[in-house]
């Protein structure tokens, strides 16, 4: 139902993840996909585990839908880094250069990639969902992206791979503020050159970036990028706020996607934490059919 509501909206590509990280086993009620526990690793391929993956990725195979895909979450939803911080110990900056670590993540990105080898769902893997590493060197996360997606290209040499990240450290059209620094130790220009890495991804949130003028970011940081990396836009704004983030988008970005679908499932709505757009609402409206409309016609 979902993936034709997909499809009948015009989207193109759809965000899921691909993690679903725990600790201890939390029973066979509850989904999970990998768990991490006292150094061990189990990857549960079963009805409550990754077939549930499967599931998205046929479906979308079936409504054309393309899906982007990330390995694992900086943030403790649905496990996260410190899931196997837990478990390999170290702490969540050392995550990056754990080699117990970073062993089991290769580990459960092979078996992933290895169920959709040639999938046409596939549109890209993406490395992490914002990594950051505050307090680390910059090269920190340049060579844990280097290292991860030749890693994966080795997999699947012909599959698109980005890195997830924020769009965070960078000097060209700076202005100081927040988003521009390297204060998370990202440093958006240097991975961009990664030749593993396909394309560049930012995110704008208006409710946590409130200094950063709208454009600004979008067409400035980009000068330059543009002609070599096809760049796509992952928008965390409130639904009201969204039409002029959606404007500035079209011309400026190679794609740009919002936070988050929502629908009605045969449990109720999906959860919405306040920025879900749903299908059918006045929201879906201004800022699916009008935008999808609005794409199509600058096309």
């Amino acid at each position: 139902m979902v993936m034709g509501h997909l499809q009948s909206s015009g989207l193109k590509f759809l965000r899921v993840w691909g993690f679903n990280d725990v600790n201890s086993d939390p029973g066979s009620s509850k989904v999970w996909f990998q768990k991490l526990e006292n150094g061990q690793q189990t990857i549960n391929t079963g009805f409550n585990g990754l077939q549930r993956l499967d599931y998205v990725v046929k479906s979308a195979e079936a409504h054309g839908i393309k899906l982007i895909i990330p390995f694992v979450n900086y943030w403790n939803d649905y496990g996260g880094m410190n899931t196997y911080v837990n478990s390999h110990g170290g702490n969540l900056t050392e995550w990056y250069t754990n080699t117990a670590a970073q062993s089991a993540f290769q580990n459960y990105i092979k078996v992933v990639v290895g169920r959709y080898i040639g999938s046409p769902a596939i549109f890209a893997w993406e490395l992490a969902n914002e990594p950051r590493c505050r307090g680390c060197s910059t090269d920190v996360i340049y060579n844990w992206a280097k290292t991860t997606s030749e890693f994966i290209k080795t997999l699947e040499p012909n599959r698109m791979v980005c890195i997830g990240d924020e769009g965070m450290g960078l000097t060209t059209g700076s202005d100081g503020s927040y988003p521009y620094t390297f204060y998370e130790e990202n440093d958006w220009e240097k991975t961009l050159t990664i030749p593993t890495i396909d394309f560049g991804t930012f995110h704008l949130e208006r409710t946590r970036f409130m200094g950063l003028f709208m454009g600004h970011y979008s067409r400035n940081s980009l000068q330059g990028r543009w002609e070599t990396m096809p760049l796509r836009r992952v928008r965390f704004g409130y639904p009201p706020n969204e039409a002029p983030w959606q404007t500035t988008a079209i011309g400026s970005v190679a794609a740009d996607s919002f936070w988050q679908w929502g629908d009605t499932l045969s449990s109720g709505n999906s959860p919405n934490d306040k920025y879900a757009i749903y299908y059918g609402s006045s929201d879906y409206t201004t800022l699916v059919t009008n935008h999808v409309a609005a794409i199509n016609g600058a096309a």
